[in-house]
Order: C-alpha cells, then structure tokens, then sequence
C-alpha cells in the first residue's frame, strides 16, 4: 500500500502465545453486508516449468478463521513504537474477528470492513508467516491472487482502500526502513474505482530515486468484468532471468505496468530487491491514497461490502535455486550449520529471517524445545568454541540458555549461554561460549532451558571453533 508518512505500516512477528482468533466483536454493520457469488474455482495447476511454492485455496467452514500456518493477523490502529494510523493515515482498526476476517464457506476468504454504530470502523489484514519469497538466481518468481474487490461504488465507496501487497523481509525486525527494502502492490484500488494500480516503491522518502511517496507505479482499467462486479487474477513477474531485471504487474494475464532495475541506481535497486517479501492482504478506510482520490469514508461510506481472494499463489521457474542445507550426515562442524535444516525438532517453527543473508530461521523457542543435527563432524584437532545467531523480543525479565549437547537430549550440556531480550525477535547477535573440547563426528542437540514457559529466543545459525 502506497505510504505517505515515510513509514510502512509497522508490525511484529507472530509468537506462538499471540496465535488466536479474537472472539466476535458483535458489531451492528452485518446487515448492510452484500452476498458476493464464490469464485468457484481452485488454485490452477502450475503452468510446464514453474514449480508452486506457496498456495491457500480458502477451503474452510463459513465463518472460520484463516490457516495460521500460513498467515498471521495485523491488528490494532499501529504497531507499538510505530507511526499512527498504519503510516498511511487510515483511520480504521483492524482485528482479528471473524467479523472482519474470515472464510465464507465456498473458498473464499473475506475482508469486510465495518462500521459501529459510533462511527468507528474496524477491518482486517493478514500477512503470509513466510518471508522469503524471491526469484531464484537466473530465475523468476510469480506471485498472483484472484481477488473481486469490495462490489460497492460511488459515494457508498468512498474510503474504500483494498490492496494486494508486499513488503521486503528486512522490514520485520526494523520498521522503520521503508522505502529502502522495498514494497511490490500487486493490487490497489480505491473509491470504487474500476481501475487497478501496481506499484514499486523504494530508494529514500520523500523524493528519492523511486519518486516517494508516490513510486514508481501504473493503472489500468480491470478488463472485461469492472474490478468490483466480478473475480480478476492480479499479478506481479519477478524476472531475473534476463541482463536487465524486470519486475512485471498484470491483471488476467495481461502485462500492464513493467519495472526495470536500470530505472533507479544500482544501490537502491539492490537495497529493494537482495531479500525475500512476504504477502499482506487488506483492506483499509480512509488514508493518503483515497485522499488523493476525494477522500475518506463519511456519511455516505456503506460499511460492510467485502473483499473476496479465492485463491493466493507463488511459484518459481528457472534459475540455480537455493542449495538447501545439508541435513542427514556429513555437516561441517567448523562451517555455518543453518538452524532450520534440522533432522528432528520438537516446538519450533520456521520462519523468514531478515538476517543478513535472508531466508529462514528457527523460531518461537521456549523451555523444552530441541533440534538435532546428524552428523556433525568435529575432526580430530577438537572445537572448544560455539557461537549462535540469535534473536530474542521477549518481555522484560524473561530469558534462558541455548545448550548444545551431543547425540542424546539426555547427555549434560557441552556449554551453553544464556539469552534474553536482543531488542526484538528480528534483532539478530552473534552469542559465543566455550564448551569441553569435542572430537569425532557427533549428532548434535540444541535444547533451550527456561524457567519459565514463554518464547525467548530465535536461531539462525550456529558453528563451532578451536
């Protein structure tokens, strides 16, 4: 979504405490809901030469929530310590009721936002948990979404904001590094409009080499069908296959609006797209880009009008790919060991990093929690040294150790260090310790010890030295 503080809409990563649906908020605007007919359609197959990486069809029980495995809820009118009003001068606040958000029974997920008798508005936003959508190297990556946006126009629409959008990965864990790390809007509409707009923002705001706010965008009308009355898949190519990359935005298919790496500077460009993204899903009331479009929600603004997203989906084609981690035998010990290419684990989760390096780290680490690491070699000059790359957000007062043990939970600790608040769950340090010298080759163990039961710590990587 376009900004116009500076600022992109802060949010914090998803702890396993905070995974819940908000109970009903009972708000009067149900009645001025508008059935919608169902998509009626799954995920299409991927097309010869892409491979899916990432597909939610909305297949659920009306009234459900949404897969929390693969998306997490936004809430409230900011993040903590963030700019007012999402950073886009918005004025509703979003939840995670399924009076907001939630599946309609026929797959299709539903964003509705909704007015209480006091004129205050509420509506819903989701972002994907993953964070690490991005070409391969030489290769292109395709993320679309069939979407009929809110079927409400004129003076009833006006204030209507719904959007399609991406943010780089380094924003989780920073929040205040928009533009610089990128933002793709896949969809934007407004007002009712039947007109979609895509859009790169990047480079420095205001200004800047990417024209902030504003970025560097383009519109078309919807084809066919208006953007309101019926479903159009929405769609952005990341192309690295070629000299010169592309970022390329369609609507069913059709290429609208292209982006080219040689348009801005080569560090901007770099800064905008050396990094995964993850997906957000909205629809906002009121804000900087319906300003520019007559305004905000009044009297007028009939709450209650949905959007529908029958599917979303990722793929990739082409390209070297990603080597993945080693697992199964054969590890350096000496080398980098990624944490999330473990042989076995027991309560963690993986998630996008924006660590150096992006991709992925373990997360949501608390008392009793392990991962195992076959086959780690130590050789036979012998490690006397650990060191981990850790994140932690938890509150004042909480903390615990990262323990590594060898080829039994139960054996006692080699070493350990203990690990509290890093100043978020982003905030990535590099922790050593010593540990009794090691030799041969070993399954390794890290188990994390708390005295209390709340998430402290996240992991990226792990090593050991002479």
């Amino acid at each position: 979504m376009s900004q116009t503080s500076g600022n992109p809409p802060r949010r914090r990563p998803l702890r396993r405490a905070l995974v819940a649906v908000v109970g009903t908020l009972g708000l009067a605007a149900a009645a001025t809901t508008v059935t919608s007919p169902s998509a009626g359609a799954a995920v299409p197959p991927p097309p010869t030469g892409w491979t899916q990486v990432f597909a939610d069809d909305f297949g659920g029980a009306a009234g459900s929530g949404v897969n929390t495995s693969n998306w997490q809820y936004d809430t409230g009118t900011s993040y903590p310590g963030g700019p007012a009003n999402w950073g886009t001068g918005e004025i509703e606040t979003m939840t995670s009721s399924t009076d907001n958000v939630s599946l309609d029974g026929s797959g299709n997920l539903r964003i509705t936002p909704r007015r209480d008798g006091a004129g205050n508005w509420t509506s819903g936003r989701i972002a994907t948990r993953r964070a690490d959508f991005e070409p391969p190297a030489g290769g292109r990556l395709r993320v679309e979404a069939r979407i009929q946006v809110p079927n409400v126009t004129g003076s009833a629409a006006k204030g209507y904001w719904p959007a399609f959008w991406m943010l780089g990965a380094p924003y989780r864990g920073n929040y205040w590094n928009w533009p610089g790390v990128g933002e793709i809007d896949i969809m934007e509409n407004t007002q009712g409009l039947n007109t979609v707009w895509s859009t790169l923002h990047c480079g420095t705001s205001p200004g800047g080499p990417c024209n902030e706010t504003s970025g560097i965008g383009g519109n078309t009308p919807c084809p066919g069908t208006t953007c309101q009355a019926g479903f159009h898949t929405y769609g952005v190519e990341w192309d690295r296959s070629a000299s010169v990359e592309e970022i390329r935005f369609s609507v069913d298919g059709n290429n609208f609006h292209t982006v080219r790496e040689n348009q801005v500077d080569a560090t901007t460009w770099a800064n905008a797209t050396n990094h995964g993204y993850f997906i957000i899903l909205n629809v906002a009331m009121g804000g900087g880009f319906p300003d520019a479009f007559g305004g905000g929600p009044d009297g007028g603004t009939q709450p209650g009008h949905s959007m529908l997203v029958d599917y979303v989906q990722v793929l990739s084609a082409g390209g070297s790919g990603t080597t993945p981690p080693p697992t199964g035998g054969d590890r350096d010990a000496y080398g980098t060991v990624e944490a999330e290419s473990y042989d076995a684990q027991s309560g963690t989760m993986t998630e996008g990093s924006s660590d150096s390096g992006g991709g992925s780290n373990l997360g949501a680490l608390a008392n009793g929690d392990w991962a195992q690491y076959k086959g780690v070699d130590f050789g036979s000059s012998g490690a006397t040294q650990f060191k981990a790359r850790v994140a932690g957000g938890a509150a004042a007062g909480v903390s615990g150790l990262v323990e590594v043990r060898l080829d039994s939970r139960g054996n006692a600790p080699v070493g350990s260090f203990a690990v509290g608040n890093t100043g978020g769950w982003q905030s990535w340090r590099t922790i050593p310790a010593n540990i009794a010298r090691v030799t041969g080759t070993h399954d390794v163990y890290l188990t994390f010890t708390s005295g209390q039961p709340a998430d402290f710590v996240n992991v990226n990587w792990f090593s050991f030295g002479h």
